[in-house]
């Protein structure tokens, strides 16, 4: 392939590694340092009525608090927990799926609010922002249960705390020996002493983080960038405007207008394209509740784009090819379900 066709790929495909490989960076620096520093009872306060349900650990419930500011942020926790042996393959599926509704509540205020609904209008971006709501909550709570179902003390290791509270409890002994032998220290050396030895503390600390998320990046990005070339060269000499095909099948299947059709595969390939066609229609030819029920087809049809443009790239540079795979799997099949059953719902 000549390299005049390679380039542009590379300067498209670059500054958005570089991006998703600092939020990763951020992820997996903040969940060692919640460990380190014996913050996840803190942390995962609120989080814990749907970890502890689950059968996970508390570590988990910070990957849950970042995701709501920063999927991938989120994701980059979840795969330092997975690394360490915090979770199992399948507590990291559930895992996975406890976030979806916490990923969803950031682009509420990103995208929903200031962008979508104003399209649309306040009736039907409102039941539209509700009824992607409802599914990523229902999701949620799918993986709560599953949790529940499927996961034991055999899936789960909280590890880190474990160590955390044993290597406490290892300097109290020390302590306290020392103080039983008689031995005796100025008070303000003693104090001095322990300011270094707090700061050699959280130097250790800070740099165990930083090496260890040194270690990811340098595994993860190098598959992140190769996958995301790949892909992206594959896109400029792929037609994806065969998955629109699916638009009409779908659409008659429900009774939704024939108007339906262009708008699935406006909304497939651009949301905000797609509501913004749909919405001088809703009121004529669409009903609000026809409306929302498109777009969310729409959104079925764009899971076989969006997957193919970012989910392998994404999830293979964060877990791998095998692993990246079942994640997609679960996430893909979870919201297909989901959204098919609120568009049952919407045209019944």
């Amino acid at each position: 392939m000549q390299s005049s066709a390679v380039l542009p790929v590379l300067f498209e495909v670059l500054p958005r590694v570089a991006r998703i490989a600092a939020y990763i960076a951020v992820g997996v620096f903040a969940a060692n340092l919640v460990v380190a520093f014996g913050l996840v009872e803190r942390i995962a306060g609120l989080s814990r009525y749907l970890t502890s349900p689950a059968n996970l650990p508390d570590e988990v419930g910070t990957a849950i608090v970042t995701t709501a500011a920063s999927t991938t942020a989120g994701y980059g926790m979840l795969a330092e927990f997975r690394e360490s042996g915090v979770l199992d393959d399948r507590a990291t599926l559930v895992a996975v799926t406890i976030n979806t509704f916490f990923g969803f509540v950031q682009h509420i205020f990103t995208f929903y609010w200031p962008v979508l609904i104003p399209i649309l209008g306040r009736e039907v971006g409102f039941m539209y922002v509700g009824a992607r709501a409802a599914i990523a909550l229902a999701i949620t709570a799918t993986g709560v249960v599953a949790g529940a179902v499927l996961l034991s003390d055999r899936n789960t290791t909280p590890v880190a705390v474990a160590e955390t509270d044993g290597s406490g409890g290892a300097v109290d002994a020390a302590d306290a020996a020392a103080t039983s032998d008689g031995e005796t220290t100025d008070s303000v050396d003693a104090d001095a002493a322990d300011a270094d030895d707090t700061d050699d503390s959280l130097r250790e600390m800070l740099e165990d983080a930083a090496r260890s998320t040194w270690k990811k990046l340098r595994r993860i990005v190098p598959r992140l960038a190769v996958v995301y070339v790949a892909v992206t060269l594959l896109l400029r000499t792929t037609d994806l405007e065969s998955f629109a095909a699916l638009a009409s099948p779908l659409t008659n299947l429900v009774g939704l207008p024939g108007a339906a059709v262009p708008v699935v595969v406006a909304f497939a390939f651009d949301t905000t394209t797609g509501a913004a066609t749909i919405a001088p229609a809703i009121g004529e030819t669409f009903t609000p509740k026809q409306a929302v029920a498109t777009m969310l087809i729409g959104g079925i049809i764009s899971f076989a784009v969006s997957t193919f443009k970012r989910s392998i790239p994404f999830q293979y540079g964060i877990w791998g090819p095998e692993f990246g795979s079942k994640v997609i799997a679960v996430n893909t099949g979870l919201k297909i379900v989901f959204i098919a059953v609120a568009v049952a719902l919407l045209v019944a």
